[in-house]
């Protein structure tokens, strides 16, 4: 099986990038599924119906969140009807509407995908680990999933760097968002299971992590507040990760960074 997952979709310049660009590179790389982080998809923060039928539309089978997952209002009842939109896994039961894992029929594949938030430097829910442990048993690769994606929303390295190894055998990707900028240590871990520690965005890379710089220039600078952030409006960059699994393992054979856009150096697998 082949898959790509994109990192968190910044506002208009992110949504443009991805239209752009994930329909050639779904035909190029010969992709069976494309995961997509759609956290900061609306004016930068959160999610609605409309952002996310535009990634859905570019191509995307399913939508990973975050932190802002409800960040609009109507993310809270969009969620309940759509079953490829996932928040995080490990809000204490009961907490938040929708789903935080499912597997999905992608063609003559199983595909499960679970999104989990990190709690180091982030506001904590229940246990990462211990949600992710639970998700993985209740699912394991081949007897139930053909491959699995792991999408660990977090602050810290360390904390993406440590799930990793906790999924490594156990899932086919285990892939960090949130921080806006591509990590360079995509590879397979001992056991099989791909990894990078951050997709980084597809956004405007011109900016700071995907805002137009002026406001956040003028907090670090000032430590005021001259306005609220606001996402960069020039063209934007796609970054993720592609990843070829075994069919009879599920476990990853193949895991290459994807870059394409308008400022950072462009990397694209080639079959």
């Amino acid at each position: 099986m082949r898959f790509a997952f994109f990192g968190d979709v910044v506002g208009r310049s992110g949504r443009r990038a991805i239209t752009k660009y994930v329909p050639r590179l779904r035909e190029d790389l010969n992709l069976d599924a494309v995961v997509i982080n759609g956290e900061n998809a609306a004016n930068g923060f959160g999610i609605t119906e409309r952002t996310a039928n535009e990634l859905y539309e570019a191509g995307a089978d399913v939508i990973t969140l975050g932190n802002h997952s409800f960040d609009n209002p109507g993310a809270l009842t969009f969620i309940e009807r759509e079953t490829r939109l996932l928040r995080p896994v490990n809000y204490p039961p009961g907490t938040a509407p929708g789903l935080g894992v499912n597997v999905y029929d992608i063609g003559t594949y199983k595909f499960m995908v679970v999104n989990v938030l990190g709690r180091v430097f982030m506001d904590a829910l229940d246990d990462p680990f211990l949600a992710i442990g639970e998700a993985l048993d209740n699912c394991p690769l081949i007897d139930v999933a053909d491959a699995i994606l792991v999408d660990i929303h977090a602050e810290a390295t360390s904390e993406k760097n440590a799930m990793g190894h906790f999924c490594d055998g156990r899932a086919s990707l285990v892939v960090g968002t949130h921080q806006h900028v591509p990590s360079a240590d995509t590879r397979i871990l001992p056991n099989g299971t791909a990894y990078q520690s951050d997709a980084g965005m597809c956004g405007d890379y011109g900016g700071v992590i995907g805002m137009d710089k002026e406001e956040p220039m003028r907090r670090f600078t000032t430590r005021m507040r001259g306005g609220r952030f606001t996402p960069g409006t020039d063209e934007g960059t796609v970054c993720g990760v592609f990843v070829e699994t075994d069919n009879k393992t599920g476990l990853a054979v193949r895991a290459e960074p994807i870059r394409v856009g308008a400022l950072l150096q462009t990397t694209i697998p080639t079959l």
